[in-house]
């Protein structure tokens, strides 16, 4: 079984408005998976519901104790992609000895024209693929958390080379 938990950003919708960390989100994930047909058994719990810049410490304790409470050993994580690869990097250091994916969107999941379910459907064949450890997958490339960051000029991830 898959264990999916959401934290919020692009992915699901959620619009940063007026520079107040005021989001709405009217998107589910449960949503994208049903439309593909997904032949896998999956949980989804929602972690909490954040624009990504807005994730503080207590979040990404929050999010580290539901990784280690699961029984699942292949975990997916939407998040939003301003702040991705530092929960990434938060969750890498933890060694929990279990397969763990992030994956978000660059364009509104409510968009007609969004990389979500791209995204979500790369992300969730990699972590069926990929060993325990900790990994983004974006932009049709997988990256391990220590070895990737955000380019803003092109709002791609890449590796640190």
């Amino acid at each position: 079984m898959v264990q999916i938990f959401t934290t919020g950003g692009t992915i699901e919708g959620l619009d940063y408005l007026n520079n107040q960390g005021i989001t709405e989100s009217d998107v589910a994930i449960k949503a994208f998976l049903d439309n593909a047909n997904i032949g896998f058994k999956y949980s989804i719990e929602s972690v909490f519901k954040k624009d990504s810049r807005a994730i503080n410490e207590n979040d990404l304790k929050l999010l580290a104790s539901k990784i280690k409470e699961s029984n699942a050993t292949k975990i997916l994580i939407t998040h939003g992609t301003f702040t991705m690869e530092d929960t990434a990097k938060y969750i890498g250091k933890l060694n929990l000895n279990k397969t763990i994916v992030l994956v978000g969107s660059f364009i509104l999941g409510s968009s007609e024209d969004t990389d979500a379910p791209f995204n979500l459907g790369y992300a969730i064949s990699s972590l069926q693929l990929l060993k325990p450890n900790v990994y983004i997958a974006m932009n049709g490339q997988v990256f391990l958390w220590n070895n990737v960051f955000k380019n803003l000029e092109t709002n791609k991830f890449e590796r640190n080379e």
